[in-house]
């Protein structure tokens, strides 16, 4: 990344912040919730909790975004957004298993889903790393499925479809040529060139988030 660039990105950030500082701007917090959202609530359910819990704890991490984002300075020396985000979240997922005297438990993406919990892992320490690890792996997803979500609104619905079914789905390519009526060149053309655009989006998305 050029000095140029890093500028970019860092005023990027700021110019973000700055409008979510502005509790008028209602577009920009929509947007905020629009992104973080299902973020918070899947770490939230792959800690343990239930998801009434988890849609509580969202709906709470939002409101102490609010109530502290003035308080906020970004420094990414010091404390990024990402990191300070994940701070406020945590504690209000742990604030919910300490209401039951349950410690934070690491739950299978099938679980999570379907809010039961099955065969689970107890951590010990709710302070320790397993939550960030979560919020880690789950942040990446939320990237990526953020980016979906924007391409898809000005891809072409039949490449989407396509992309969808092979990438996202896992269909056979022999699969997809029958059903959706393309060759197996077209399969992967139109992966290359979806997978491009949501690349680019990942890393406009990263200027915004980190």
């Amino acid at each position: 990344m050029t000095l140029k660039s890093a500028e970019d990105s860092l005023a990027t950030r700021a110019s973000l912040l700055d409008r979510l500082k502005d509790w008028g701007d209602h577009a920009s917090w929509q947007d905020f919730f629009d992104t973080y959202w299902q973020l918070i609530y899947r770490v939230a359910l792959k800690s343990g909790l239930t998801e009434m819990e988890a849609q509580d704890a969202v709906q709470e991490t939002v409101l102490a975004v609010v109530k502290n984002i003035k308080a906020f300075k970004y420094d990414p020396k010091v404390c990024s957004f990402k990191s300070w985000l994940m701070l406020i979240a945590r504690r209000r997922v742990i604030a919910h298993l300490r209401k039951r005297g349950r410690q934070p438990q690491a739950v299978s993406g099938d679980t999570a889903r379907t809010g039961r919990t099955a065969a689970i892992d107890r951590i010990a320490d709710p302070e320790a790393g397993q939550l960030d690890k979560l919020w880690d792996e789950e942040w990446g997803r939320n990237l990526f499925d953020t980016a979906l979500a924007r391409v898809s609104q000005r891809a072409d619905p039949r490449h989407l479809q396509v992309f969808d079914c092979y990438v996202v789905k896992g269909w056979k390519v022999e699969d997809i040529v029958r059903s959706l009526k393309v060759s197996t060149a077209q399969i992967y053309t139109i992966k290359h060139r979806i997978s491009a655009l949501i690349k680019e989006e990942v890393e406009r998305l990263e200027k915004e988030m980190v």
